[in-house]
């Protein structure tokens, strides 16, 4: 017997709601796009191609149908979460599970104004959200049990990997580890120990490819945890440990150095290069990803 096609809104038809959006039409998901700004939904439907046929499109909340689920995909910041989030859990039953893809913002502060917050769970993507596998799965102090076991099926017939946090931190752990990293460039950046376009190929051919391969727990498994513990030693007193942001990083900020979207962060941009690079990486990334993916845990003990 042929399972009922899976019914979703995406609410936010920015680059992330647009790319969810495309992930939910590919593999069969009747799914529904809305955004209060009709522009942005216009640029949505123009990115979606093809997929725009199968999405439906919306200004506001209005439900013909009832929807499995609900994911909030708008700008990354709690007061205006904490608003679609309300109206969302006004416009659908109690039955319908509802996500936030947030980065890192505490799912409990998200929900904090929810009716029934157990039906509530963080759905962290990663851009682009059609190609990236894994999903951070971040439940709240009130998500049931029920409600991650149900957001975990759905995803995996996504085809994407769902990674269960046992508890929420600022962050969750991907940008926990993004930015202890970062932090450690910048801070290498500052002293003068290298270049940025050398410290770049040093990470992307070294431990990049790497870590594509073998998490970072495995790679030390495979290295030895007593090499890791005598270089740990040494090197750790030397690592930054600041708690404030690196002041180069606050320099190029306040000089609108904002990265590829104004055309200079580390490096120069043009909308041409930029481009090219986007649609480059795109297709890395799905042939990296098959790399890695094919007998990933074969190996294992």
């Amino acid at each position: 017997m042929q399972e009922k096609a899976l019914r979703a809104v995406v609410v936010g038809a920015g680059t992330m709601g647009t790319t969810l959006a495309k992930l939910m039409a590919v593999n069969g998901v009747k799914v529904t796009v809305v955004d209060t700004n009709p522009h942005v939904l216009e640029t949505s439907r123009q990115r979606l191609a093809t997929h725009a046929a199968t999405t439906c499109f919306a200004t506001d909340l209005k439900m013909t149908e009832v929807p499995d689920f609900v994911i909030e995909s708008v700008t990354e910041n709690v007061e205006v979460k904490q608003k679609v989030v309300a109206q969302i859990e006004a416009s659908v039953n109690d039955a319908t599970i509802i996500m936030t893809n947030t980065s890192g913002i505490p799912i409990d502060e998200i929900g904090s104004i929810m009716r029934v917050p157990q039906r509530f769970v963080g759905t962290h993507f990663f851009n682009p959200a059609d190609i990236v596998p894994t999903v951070e799965v971040v439940p709240g102090s009130h998500t049931e049990v029920e409600t991650v076991e149900k957001a975990c099926g759905w995803l995996t017939q996504l085809g994407k990997r769902p990674a269960v946090l046992k508890t929420c931190v600022p962050g969750f752990v991907a940008n926990r580890i993004q930015h202890a990293v970062m932090r450690e460039c910048l801070s290498l950046l500052e002293k003068g120990v290298v270049e940025a376009e050398a410290l770049d190929d040093i990470v992307q051919y070294s431990i990049g490819v790497r870590l594509a391969l073998n998490g970072p727990l495995c790679q030390r498994d495979l290295n030895g945890l007593d090499t890791h513990l005598h270089i740990a030693r040494y090197l750790y007193p030397d690592l930054d440990a600041s708690q404030q942001p690196a002041a180069l990083l606050e320099e190029y900020v306040a000089k609108g150095r904002l990265g590829a979207k104004v055309g200079l962060g580390f490096y120069r941009w043009s909308d041409e290069s930029l481009a090219r690079h986007q649609a480059h990486e795109r297709s890395k990334l799905k042939r990296i990803i098959e790399l890695a993916a094919q007998d990933s845990h074969g190996d294992e003990p």
